[in-house]
């Protein structure tokens, strides 16, 4: 057999061990997106796609000049098994820098009065309005700690959302409790939902550095929290909502979820389920979670609206 031969022999067997190697890798990488749904979305459908696109709007799109491209970050379910290793150990750092700032809510302000069960309607005006004041006067004695947190979460560049492939189901009711609760639309709207009496909070990350919450409602560049649920457990069926009614700034966003307060209630317990749309010039994408009380502020998404080449350009509300 000559050298020729040999050569292609090798060749042959090289691309055998190759094209095993890829397909290996392309079955792992489906298999952990699918144990990453089942542990954070497990009321999700099976896997359907393994392949996804983080373009949610595509540069050539739209001839109007209203709509910008738009790319999301990548979701911890696509990340490989190394990549998802590396994402834990920084998901454990974010845990252990909330316990060492002491932001745990009920280690700080664990004497506040909790509802009777039987006393679910029953909230006055005046014992929401010191519930506002408890959380008010608790973000004044550590607001420095809580934005030094969300500054090392910002840093993340991967989410923990699992993507929902499939339309939300016939009776998803997310639209309604917007409605009932008197949320806008417009052209960046993102919206948090849950099932439970448990006080869920939205965190926005500005592409300008400033961050939307409870204690900031209104951004200078436009954005606002218009909705804030569950202060004190006054619903099961809870929402909160932030939207940009038209013009939202170019750059990147962050959307992190924080479990603020475990409220004991009945049917609510220590770790809760939960759903977030995110709405750009009306293209949308859902995604589902699970977050337990303790735990850091979760970055659940991102996205990017606009390019480098594009930054001199003005977005007015789409239609």
């Amino acid at each position: 057999m000559g050298p020729v031969a040999v050569g292609a022999i090798a060749m042959s067997i090289s691309a055998l061990f190759y094209g095993g190697y890829k397909l290996n890798k392309r079955r792992n990488r489906r298999l952990l997106r699918e144990a990453l749904r089942r542990k954070y979305a497990p009321d999700l459908p099976p896997l359907i796609n393994t392949q996804t696109s983080r373009t949610m709007i595509a540069g050539d799109s739209s001839n109007s000049s209203n709509r910008p491209p738009v790319r999301r970050t990548k979701q911890i379910e696509e990340l490989t098994e190394s990549e998802y290793d590396e994402w834990q150990d920084r998901d454990e750092q974010r845990d252990a820098n909330i316990m060492q700032l002491r932001l745990i809510l009920e280690d700080i302000i664990s004497e506040l009065p909790e509802l009777e069960e039987e006393n679910d309607e029953d909230l006055t005006e005046d014992e929401r309005i010191m519930n506002l004041d408890a959380r008010a006067e608790w973000i004044v004695e550590n607001e420095d700690n809580f934005d030094e947190h969300a500054t090392f979460v910002e840093t993340e560049m991967v989410g923990s959302g699992i993507i929902v492939e499939e339309a939300p189901p016939e009776n998803d009711d997310l639209d309604e409790r917007l409605e009932r609760e008197g949320g806008k639309t417009g052209a960046v709207q993102v919206s948090l939902a849950w099932d439970d009496y448990n006080d869920l909070d939205l965190h926005l990350f500005c592409p300008s550095g400033e961050r939307i919450y409870f204690n900031n409602k209104e951004s200078d560049c436009g954005g606002e929290l218009d909705v804030d649920m569950n202060v004190k457990p006054v619903s099961n069926n809870a929402v909160e909502n932030v939207v940009w009614p038209k013009n939202p700034p170019k750059g990147t966003y962050k959307v992190g979820v924080h479990f603020y307060k475990h409220h004991k209630k009945r049917r609510t317990k220590k770790h809760t389920k939960y759903r977030l749309r995110v709405s750009i010039f009306g293209k949308i994408q859902e995604y589902s979670g699970m977050i337990k009380y303790g735990s850091a502020i979760q970055m659940v998404t991102g996205f990017t609206i606009g390019t480098e080449d594009d930054l001199s350009k003005k977005y007015s509300e789409f239609s």
